[in-house]
């Protein structure tokens, strides 16, 4: 993020959040087996609500809560158009993404900088004297699958505020 590259500098804007019910797994994951970690939750989750005929509102996301480290306590999963019926046994779980307001950002280019735009909203609510909340989340709006460019793959992160 500098000057001499403004499209590093993601736009940030604040928003206005409604809960959204969602169905995913959570585990305490080390940061080196997020992928596989991923790979495994997405495909849980879009089995379980294939089988319980649930409608898919959204692209897949990740939640994070507290500050990552070595080890991160992670969601990942789907938001849906109606709250999931947990049935146990699959790992899935009924969850939901949180009321209330929020910075969101635009991340372009690959998951190893996506720190650039978290310091970005970070300045923001520092900015506006306003503390960030313990979760936050990243939907990803690209396919690593079909887009092998790392540079073009797009994540809406958000920051909801504390």
């Amino acid at each position: 993020m500098t000057e001499a590259n403004p499209e590093k500098t993601p736009e940030i804007k604040s928003a206005q959040l409604r809960e959204q019910p969602t169905a995913v797994v959570r585990e305490t994951v080390p940061m080196t087996a997020l992928r596989e970690f991923f790979g495994r939750a997405y495909g849980a989750v879009m089995a379980a609500v294939d089988q319980q005929h649930v409608q898919l509102a959204g692209p897949p996301f990740a939640l994070y809560r507290g500050k990552p480290t070595d080890v991160v306590d992670v969601e990942a999963g789907f938001p849906l158009a109606a709250p999931y019926p947990s049935t146990g046994g699959s790992g899935v779980i009924a969850g939901s993404l949180p009321a209330g307001q929020a910075f969101e950002a635009m991340h372009i280019g690959p998951y190893e900088t996506l720190q650039e735009t978290y310091q970005a909203l970070l300045a923001r609510m520092e900015a506006e004297a306003l503390t960030p909340a313990e979760a936050m989340w990243e939907y990803y709006l690209s396919d690593p699958g079909t887009e092998p460019d790392s540079s073009k793959w797009k994540t809406l992160v958000v920051w909801p505020v504390a």
